[in-house]
């Protein structure tokens, strides 16, 4: 496991605190991309996921943010898409979570970019 930088923690606790986080706000669809195999990655891991609004996006997005540094005090270190909550994501370095209004994922399909990366799936609680 990779050592988080700034902080005692794997980057597989992180990956875990974010779909946790996300599942509790009734996220769907959770998906994890592991993309450390592959050549041009920007980092290890994507985490997608989606909601029916962009109250819940935001709300999904909000819980990651406050769950992930309640439990490994860890903040992104850049975040974009609030002002319309229709892609917001969240930056963490090694993990960048993508949170989608439903609409939003299934016209850009992110996982079809990344076909060649393992993917796991998530069943919601």
């Amino acid at each position: 496991m990779v050592k988080s930088p700034i902080a005692n923690h794997t980057t597989r606790d992180l990956v875990n605190a974010i779909i946790e986080a996300a599942d509790d706000k009734k996220a769907d669809s959770i998906v994890c991309l592991d993309l450390k195999e592959l050549e041009n990655a920007v980092c290890q891991y994507f985490i997608v996921c989606n909601a029916n609004s962009t109250t819940q996006v935001g709300a999904i997005a909000d819980g990651v943010h406050d769950k992930v540094f309640e439990k490994l005090g860890e903040t992104p270190w850049h975040s974009e898409g609030y002002e319309n909550c229709l892609w917001v994501l969240l930056d963490y370095g090694d993990v960048v979570l993508h949170v989608f209004q439903t609409e939003q994922r299934d016209f850009y399909k992110l996982e079809e970019l990344w076909a060649d990366a393992k993917r796991v799936s998530y069943e919601q609680n």
